[in-house]
């Protein structure tokens, strides 16, 4: 049979199962319900169907749970609201568009077959395409896109982003992640466009990319979702997470108010302009306060003045590490939690400590019926926006978008884009950039030239990422560099050679890729921010006997300034993704280098935290620093 025909089968299937318990579990024949009519206003949906929920029907939608233990028979008992799949929780190794979709869909069945048929939200990180998923297309981290300066680039990829997400039969994802990076000593800082406040409010421009443009005239602050190619995003982490001391994730931003609003909320204030559905609370605190307990800033600030109508979502476990040591008091936590204004809580695993806690604090009056209903009308609304009571399951139609050529295209073009370059040439020689096809032997070394795993970072397949070539689909550096050499060009690849080899070689000039090995958060803090052994050996070994360009693979500047003096050209190219042609594409001239630093490049660490308008401010590279060059061939 084929493909298609299964499909049509598949999707009857669904709608008779829908139609089932439309009619046996709800009793649609005993009468009109409003909340299953689209033309009803979305105010009168969101009161039907809150008037006829119970107090256990309310809590579970404020549940996320994680995607290991989403059993039908819990999303059922519990009518649990949400599933999420943590970082690099997967339906199996390398699975694909199919078994995705049949895993949502499973989970969705369970959702519907309750006596009020509400369909679950599936929410994933997608923080530089679909990272998650096998095969997906990987764009460069956020650090590069803001030395981009290009808001229209990053909206694209919001667009793309989206139907990849949705292809697996997802439609929420946590990101973007609107964080400013102050201190590039924090493990999530390649998360952060900028340091500037500014230059990161421009790149709110992703969200009308992975929402689609907010209709004209619409109300300030209501979330919006515009068809089934759009997602429902997340502005994360709500609000300070790049101002922490020494960079420490999740530790204490120490600002006044007026810092906070001119630094770290103003691109909060453009997401809520452009209809974001979601916020995401962060782990830090401010002067002293866990955000995750903090209700002026949640309830009195987002939800109140900035008139913010979509829910607010924990992260994860967030709630438990309110108290130190984390869970001591969980009760506390949850009144805590829920009182600040927190309307989804990610668990991900304690939903039944979780329910059965916030139950009694609702029937003791701890928690006011009012704080739930307010909760539960957020998490309604952002599901109706999404037309998921319409169409709730999702099918196959989209998976041609996974990892698509059009996409590796825009990729590519992203990568190009974010390329930094440092320098061209040493003092009163000419400039080694642009690179030509048509050298003899070129000797290619460094740990990070030919390793897909190191070039696309953390959050990639698996949650701190990890080496290698295997773990998805893409072009290596490496691989980038033989295709965009002529024919006759010889490429001598090794790691990290030593001075004997780089002598007999001969080559005209010799390309070192190095940087940092893959992190994500706390794993990443970092106070030192020295290039990881052999890359320094490697650097000093190949440029004190040839002409060398250096490529620098890092979520944030390194220390480099004492190794500047030997290298001819440098290249900042961040966590660039899947598509390293996008590298060579600069390198060898075809595209001019046209990106500027979005973070002040430091001397030394004893300078940090030191950006861009401070009143000591003596970098190796300023902000807004980058050389250009022009193309030397026709493309």
């Amino acid at each position: 049979m084929e493909s298609s025909q299964i499909q049509r089968k598949l999707c009857v299937l669904h709608l008779l199962f829908f139609s089932y318990y439309l009619v046996q579990v709800i009793g649609l024949e005993e009468g009109y319900l409003k909340y299953m009519d689209p033309k009803q206003p979305l105010k009168v949906r969101i009161n039907d169907l809150l008037g006829r929920m119970t107090l256990a029907e309310k809590l579970g939608q404020m549940s996320q749970i994680e995607r290991a233990i989403a059993k039908p028979h819990v999303l059922k008992n519990f009518f649990i609201g949400s599933v999420l799949s943590g970082g690099g929780s997967v339906p199996s190794s390398r699975a694909s568009v199919a078994v995705w979709v049949s895993m949502v869909n499973e989970m969705q069945k369970a959702a519907l077959s309750t006596r009020l048929g509400i369909p679950i939200l599936y929410g994933i990180d997608a923080v530089h395409g679909h990272n998650t998923v096998y095969n997906a297309t990987i764009f460069p981290h956020n650090v590069g896109l803001g030395a981009t300066r290009d808001p229209a680039l990053v909206k694209r990829i919001g667009v793309a982003t989206a139907i990849e997400v949705r292809a697996t039969g997802i439609p929420y994802i946590f990101a973007p992640c609107l964080a400013v990076c102050r201190d590039p000593r924090w493990g999530r800082c390649y998360e952060s466009y900028s340091e500037d406040p500014k230059l990161v409010q421009a790149m709110t421009a992703i969200i009308s990319g992975l929402q689609g443009d907010i209709p004209v005239n619409s109300p300030k602050g209501v979330p919006f979702v515009g068809g089934w190619k759009h997602v429902a995003a997340c502005a994360k982490h709500y609000v300070g997470d790049g101002g922490t001391y020494k960079g420490i994730n999740g530790n204490n931003t120490v600002i006044n108010f007026n810092g906070l609003l001119n630094v770290h909320m103003l691109p909060y204030l453009s997401a809520v302009n452009k209809g974001v559905s979601t916020v995401m609370v962060s782990f830090s605190s401010w002067n002293g306060v866990k955000m995750h307990a903090n209700h002026y800033l949640i309830t009195d600030f987002l939800k109140n003045k900035l008139n913010f109508k979509g829910f607010v979502i924990s992260d994860w476990t967030g709630i438990d590490l309110i108290t130190n040591p984390p869970s001591i008091n969980y009760s506390y936590s949850v009144q805590t939690g829920i009182h600040a204004g927190i309307d989804m809580i990610m668990l991900p695993y304690e939903y039944k400590d979780f329910i059965k806690d916030l139950t009694y604090q609702v029937n003791n009056k701890i928690i006011p019926m009012s704080r739930i209903d307010d909760a539960v009308k957020r998490i309604l609304r952002v599901k109706f926006t999404l037309g998921l009571f319409e169409k709730p399951f999702a099918d196959l139609s989209f998976s041609y978008q996974v990892g698509n050529k059009e996409h590796r295209e825009l990729a590519r073009e992203a990568v190009r884009k974010s390329l930094v370059l440092l320098k061209n040439g040493k003092p009163g020689e000419m400039a080694l950039l642009p690179l030509p096809k048509n050298a003899d032997r070129i000797l290619v070394a460094g740990s990070h030239a030919h390793n897909l795993g190191y070039q696309c970072g953390g959050w990639t397949i698996t949650w701190q990422g990890k080496s290698g070539n295997t773990l998805t689909t893409g072009n290596t550096i490496l691989d980038a560099i033989k295709s965009a050499v002529k024919p006759t060009t010889k490429v001598i690849y090794s790691k990290n050679p030593k001075t004997p080899f780089i002598n007999k070689s001969k080559v005209s000039f010799a390309i070192i890729v190095v940087g940092e090995y893959p992190y994500a958060e706390v794993v990443g803090d970092n106070m030192n921010l020295t290039i990881p052994e052999p890359g320094l050996s490697t650097m000093k070994n190949v440029c004190n006997n040839i002409k060398c360009v250096v490529v620098i693979i890092s979520g944030r500047p390194l220390v480099i300034e004492p190794y500047v003096h030997m290298i001819d050209a440098l290249v900042a190219a961040w966590l660039p993704g899947t598509e390293g042609q996008g590298v060579t594409d600069v390198l060898f001239g075809d595209y001019g280098f046209s990106a500027k630093l979005s973070r002040t490049w430091f001397k030394s660490v004893d300078q940090l935290p030191m950006n861009t308008g401070d009143a000591h401010y003596e970098p190796l590279f300023p902000f807004g620093f980058g050389l250009t060059t022009e193309p030397s061939h026709s493309h």
